[in-house]
């Protein structure tokens, strides 16, 4: 049963929250799936598993592959899989089957979506990154190896080197 601050919560969530808010769900409905094998009421099993493939099938839906590339294509794999495995487990009618397979993918796919992206800076590298031993606050970090040669001519359209005295302006 859905509260007012429920529904309020859900209307104002980001994209990112929603998605974390249907993989609650299905964990949800997988979970009451696990209990229904354990008492042994077949039909409960089934409606918490629907419940559960409905929220992948719409969360495989609205992918746009189009737009995410790869990444959107991985998820649509995953939401098979998970789909697959969720099916085979109801089929066994299996508590360790759900619990292993369904339940730990969905669990790990919303701690995936929960972690915060921690930005970095624009100018930051992975090679730049990585702490330095023995360097000092005030020591320059190493120069990559792959830098331009001295030898190589400017460019005509980059203009005039600027000196000291017109920097300023």
């Amino acid at each position: 049963m859905e509260t007012a601050y429920q529904q309020q919560a859900l209307l104002s969530a980001n994209g990112v929250e929603l998605v974390i808010a249907l993989y609650d769900g299905a964990i949800r409905f997988l979970y009451r799936a696990i209990q229904c094998v354990e008492e042994g009421d077949e039909i409960g099993r089934r409606i918490a598993v629907k419940r559960a493939l409905d929220i992948v099938m719409y969360l495989q839906a609205r992918l746009r592959t189009d737009i995410g590339g790869k990444p959107a294509a991985a998820l649509a794999d995953f939401y098979a899989a998970m789909f697959t495995m969720t099916l085979e487990a109801s089929r066994l009618a299996s508590h360790q089957q759900f619990t292993r397979s369904s339940v730990a993918c969905a669990t790990s796919a919303r701690l995936g979506w929960s972690s915060p992206a921690i930005p970095r800076p624009s100018n930051s590298s992975p090679a730049n990154s990585a702490p330095r031993p023995n360097a000092t606050p005030n020591t320059p970090p190493p120069q990559p190896r792959h830098t331009l040669a001295t030898t190589e001519k400017p460019s005509p359209l980059a203009g005039p080197p600027r000196s000291a005295s017109n920097r300023s302006a």
